[in-house]
């Protein structure tokens, strides 16, 4: 088919007359923008499926349509240059807001959400290792006040309830009481017993939740791993994956020996973030078993934060 000699200019709505309510708006863009990045931890390289949404303010209220293809290609270049850092993100934002200056635009923002993935060794066995995803989300934005930046992390723990684990020592000690009586015990005897009833009565666990809010600065390296340790070693139950008989054994006494309440939880992870982020914010999440329920804690605030 033949293309017409004379093509006509594409037409431009968003240049036309304003038909609606002249107002200003806080924040035009786009959400759930696929978007693959790279970050850098550990000395290893890995590429991460993330989500963007990214939006510019929009102060003349008769300005009826941004450059979103703007934003998006700003969007696209920014995550084929370079591994993700706080300097980067920064740097983004800035061209979005020029970008937009005959919008009128003085600020953006930008959310990236992604799962962070790492091998996890088994507690015991030599060799053995599984992955683990540990859920990512960083909040950037750029104002005439400065750069503002959020790293928000989920790690998964297990949690035994104090009150269920005396509430069944106690069934247990009736019963050992009641089977051996106030007299001597022979060694063998309450061995071969224990290993048959010390079940009698279990505690209640559950898989829990700790997610985490810090503050970063435009200088800052992210160092997902090293914050992930630091709240992994503070609750000292962290879920595993690839396990045999001899780590599910150690999984079980660390639970032991780490019992807590999401007050506890939060507590612990609140101190252990401290020392490098005195603004932190810790929810943590008890998916009980006991319940059909929650319990949930929180700890710390951040700028904004009711």
């Amino acid at each position: 088919m033949k293309r017409d000699s004379i093509s006509s200019p594409l037409p431009d709505v968003a240049a036309g007359p304003h038909l609606g309510s002249p107002l200003p708006l806080e924040w035009v863009g786009m959400q759930g923008i696929a978007l693959p990045l790279w970050l850098e931890e550990g000395g290893q390289a890995q590429q991460v499926h993330a989500w963007a949404d990214v939006q510019v303010d929009l102060p003349d209220p008769y300005v009826k349509g941004i450059h979103m293809s703007r934003l998006y290609l700003l969007l696209d270049a920014f995550a084929a240059a370079q591994p993700l850092d706080a300097g980067g993100l920064a740097a983004v934002l800035r061209r979005m807001v020029d970008s937009h200056a005959d919008c009128g635009s003085t600020q953006a923002r930008l959310a990236l959400a992604f799962p962070l993935l790492r091998r996890q060794p088994a507690l015991l066995t030599a060799g053995l290792s599984g992955w683990k995803s540990y859920p990512v989300r960083l909040q950037a934005s750029v104002t005439p006040q400065g750069f503002a930046l959020s790293l928000t992390v989920e790690i998964g723990y297990s949690s035994t309830c104090p009150c269920s684990a005396a509430l069944s020592r106690q069934l247990l000690a009736d019963a050992f009481a009641a089977r051996f009586g106030a007299g001597g015990i022979h060694g063998a005897a309450a061995r071969a017993w224990l290993q048959e009833h010390a079940s009698l009565a279990t505690p209640h666990s559950q898989r829990s939740t700790a997610t985490v809010t810090v503050s970063l600065t435009e200088q800052a390296e992210l160092e997902l791993f090293p914050l992930i340790d630091l709240v992994e070693a503070a609750l000292a139950t962290p879920l595993q994956t690839a396990v045999k008989r001899a780590d599910e054994q150690a999984f079980a006494r660390l639970n032991g020996a780490n019992l807590m309440y999401v007050e506890d939880a939060a507590r612990r992870v609140q101190a252990a973030l401290a020392p490098r982020h005195p603004q932190a914010r810790v929810t943590v999440r008890h998916m009980e078993s006991l319940h059909p329920h929650d319990a949930v804690a929180q700890a710390g605030k951040l700028a904004g934060d009711y």
